[in-house]
């Protein structure tokens, strides 16, 4: 019982609030226009979520290596939990998967600007999973304000649907926006439609398109040379041979 008690800490403690202080960070880099560190950074936080969801079942997950895919599959083919994801935040997933990984610039990556929106609500769908027992706290006006159980992992997302009012107990990114004064809270709270105190129909986001080629892909040549002194991944080291041929 003590071991249950202990794995569930450790789950909240190492995975979910760790999970969070990344969100948050990602949300800057996004603001600061810091493309390849909002890449990885939002695949660093979202493999934290899912690594959290995999221990609170008693999941074994050890072999996850920044793959998101793979960690969503285990889950959903365990009988322990299904994961509920809109299309958008499947493709924000996949995207990650993609260009995340390469927090080295080994790849070309692109980005259209509107990403953040697809990180807060994929973010939001995972976390609800990221609480013992899958319970939850919803606000519920009437007398002065009180807090109802809800079991979070069996909501959806749907038009009108406001996610602002659903809580987990003792989220950190639930106490910092508690926290007027926490330094976290203004990065946080900008233009997030789906973490703050108010429901927030709209948000304001300014679409800007950037894209980077990567040194291997202009000049995959000297490949060789840099596998001396450098890891590359197997899978983008043979597309590389292969760009490299068909391009002598």
């Amino acid at each position: 019982m003590k071991t249950d008690f202990l794995l569930d800490d450790f789950a909240i403690r190492s995975f979910r609030d760790t999970g969070d202080g990344d969100y948050i960070a990602v949300r800057m880099a996004y603001r600061a226009r810091l493309t390849p560190q909002f890449l990885w950074s939002s695949l660093q936080a979202i493999e934290k979520y899912l690594k959290c969801i995999l221990l609170l079942r008693r999941i074994e997950g050890t072999k996850i290596r920044h793959t998101l895919r793979k960690a969503v599959e285990i889950l959903n083919n365990s009988k322990e939990v299904s994961l509920k994801f809109t299309q958008a935040s499947e493709e924000f997933i996949a995207y990650l998967d993609n260009y995340g990984r390469h927090r080295y610039f080994e790849i070309s990556f692109y980005s259209f600007g509107g990403e953040v929106l697809d990180l807060d609500r994929a973010v939001w769908g995972l976390r609800r999973y990221c609480a013992i027992n899958g319970q939850g706290f919803i606000e519920s006006k009437g007398k002065g304000l009180r807090m109802q159980r809800v079991a979070l992992e069996n909501i959806e997302l749907r038009e009108g649907f406001m996610p602002q009012k659903y809580n987990l107990p003792n989220g950190l990114l639930e106490k910092i926006i508690d926290d007027e004064k926490h330094p976290a809270r203004k990065s946080l709270l900008w233009q997030n439609g789906f973490f703050g105190k108010k429901a927030r129909r709209k948000v304001r986001l300014q679409r800007r398109f950037y894209a980077a080629n990567a040194p291997l892909f202009l000049h995959p040549e000297i490949l060789d040379e840099v596998k001396k002194y450098v890891f590359i991944p197997k899978d983008v080291a043979k597309a590389y041979e292969e760009l490299n041929l068909s391009t002598n």
